[in-house]
């Protein structure tokens, strides 16, 4: 994909019925511009999740975002850029913030840095702070979106605020539907969980939240030790809720003691019990694979859900590499509802 930004006025475009699934030719993308150009929102394939896009530098679209998730507008957005360059007019990096930007990126990796006065970004896509959560996605599709709109994108996860993320434009459309202008079909995530965010605010880089990127990759850029974020960083980062990613049955983790009633998201050599339907069993990797795992977790959260069982009940996964993605959002999935 090469693709030169749109200008402002691009011509206008029949935008068709809302919530619609388009491809990803050059005439869907321009279709897709022109809806964000005129405040509207995108669904947008990435290789973490889909996300729901937005001008990051409209404030009236980033409410939409808000809007359309139901999400607390204390909580930031990640904004989207093409590449460290642009990353570069929105924030201020350090040495450690290009290190990691220049081993990661593009890829599943969000920097929270300083943010840069005066540079477009829209107050409320960063609640009101003085940093900015910036990310470079792999995905071709989003960085073509992203060359040809020319700005940032607003972009988290195209679900409802503290439910199940999406992993493909069928997963956006039933969530969100015609909350969303269009859905920019770019095929099933190749990740399927949400990029790991590391803040480079203070003395020393801080992680966040676990993601696609695993912390022993990023210790190892660095030469040092991450360490997990204290209390005052948290609410800087984007999707650190406590419940989140929740599905509406009950979730429970760590389960080794299978009840009848229970759906069971197993790992590992775990054969299903008799006395529960093949329907609630679900295994996200029977081989143990991490990387698997991962890639599946959102969507069979998503099909054990749509069954309505009494509750979800998961398997131990282990919490090393990806496994600690994994199980911090299994926590925020089984933590209490409001």
């Amino acid at each position: 994909f090469i693709c030169e930004p749109m200008s402002r006025d691009f011509p206008p475009i029949d935008p068709g019925p809302r919530g619609r699934i388009i491809g990803y030719e050059m005439a869907d993308l321009a279709a897709a511009v022109a809806c964000l150009q005129a405040g509207d929102l995108v669904g947008l394939p990435t290789e973490t999740v889909y996300g729901l896009a937005a001008d990051a530098t409209n404030g009236e679209a980033v409410a939409g975002v808000y809007e359309a998730k139901g999400r607390p507008s204390f909580n930031p957005l990640i904004c989207h850029v093409a590449n460290l360059a642009e990353a570069q007019r929105y924030g201020l990096f350090n040495a450690d913030a290009l290190r990691l930007a220049e081993a990661f990126w593009p890829g599943p990796m969000t920097l929270i840095v300083p943010f840069r006065p005066d540079s477009g970004v829209s107050d409320l896509a960063r609640a009101g702070l003085d940093s900015i959560a910036l990310r470079v996605p792999s995905h071709p599709v989003a960085r073509a979106l992203i060359a040809a709109m020319g700005r940032p994108l607003a972009a988290p996860s195209a679900n409802l605020s503290g439910r199940i993320s999406p992993t493909s434009a069928a997963d956006v459309a039933r969530d969100l539907g015609e909350k969303v202008a269009c859905i920019i079909d770019g095929g099933t995530c190749d990740i399927g969980l949400e990029s790991t965010i590391v803040s480079c605010l203070g003395n020393q880089p801080a992680m966040l939240r676990p993601g696609g990127v695993a912390r022993e990759s990023l210790e190892a850029a660095l030469g040092a030790t991450l360490p997990t974020a204290t209390t005052d960083l948290v609410l800087r980062s984007p999707g650190l809720l406590q419940s989140h990613y929740a599905p509406v049955a009950p979730v429970r983790i760590n389960v080794t003691d299978f009840r009848p009633s229970d759906a069971i998201l197993a790992f590992g050599n775990i054969e299903k019990p008799r006395f529960v339907d093949d329907r609630l069993f679900l295994n996200l990797s029977p081989d143990s694979n991490l990387r698997q795992a991962a890639s599946r977790l959102f969507t069979a959260l998503r099909v054990l859900d749509a069954r309505q069982p009494a509750a979800i009940a998961v398997a131990p996964i282990p919490t090393t590499g990806l496994g600690e993605a994994i199980n911090d959002r299994l926590v925020r999935a089984s933590a209490p509802r409001n």
